[in-house]
């Protein structure tokens, strides 16, 4: 992965923790129960380690961020140190038309509560964007 898309992706995923942390009262919006249905769906090709599947599953702008063998070879890096998912429960969902480093449209940010069986206190970000064909996709993922 190029330095600038390396560096784009964190920029991504900066200012997905900087909206989470903005406490918006958004919880309850219509879009909420869709997002979340996505976002889970992804996160479950993750779990089973299937970068191609999950390329494939995200949006453009990960798919223009990054290819499926980079994508698949980060995913090999970060996920197996972990363990398996032991629980993972919503934290927050929010939703943004705009945030810096991307082109204005509809966003959800989702924060996760996490725990693998080699790391229990851990944290997923899913950022997730409702495309041109009204679905809501996977543009970036985080865990800390």
């Amino acid at each position: 992965m190029s330095i600038n898309r390396r560096r784009a992706l964190l920029a991504l995923a900066a200012c997905c923790l900087a909206v989470l942390g903005t406490g918006s009262s958004l919880a309850q919006d219509p879009r909420a129960s869709v997002v979340q249905k996505s976002a889970r769906d992804w996160l479950m090709i993750a779990d089973r380690g299937d970068g191609a599947a999950g390329w494939r599953a995200a949006g453009k702008q990960f798919q223009n961020a990054l290819t499926s063998d980079q994508w698949a070879e980060a995913l090999k890096k970060v996920r197996p140190p972990l363990g398996e998912v032991t629980d993972r429960t919503l934290a927050s969902t929010e939703f943004a038309k705009s945030f810096p480093g991307v082109p204005d449209g509809d966003y959800a940010l989702l924060l996760f509560r996490s725990s693998f069986a080699k790391k229990t206190d851990s944290s997923e970000t899913v950022t997730l964007e409702r495309e041109a064909d009204g679905n809501w996709r996977v543009i970036g993922y985080l865990i800390r």
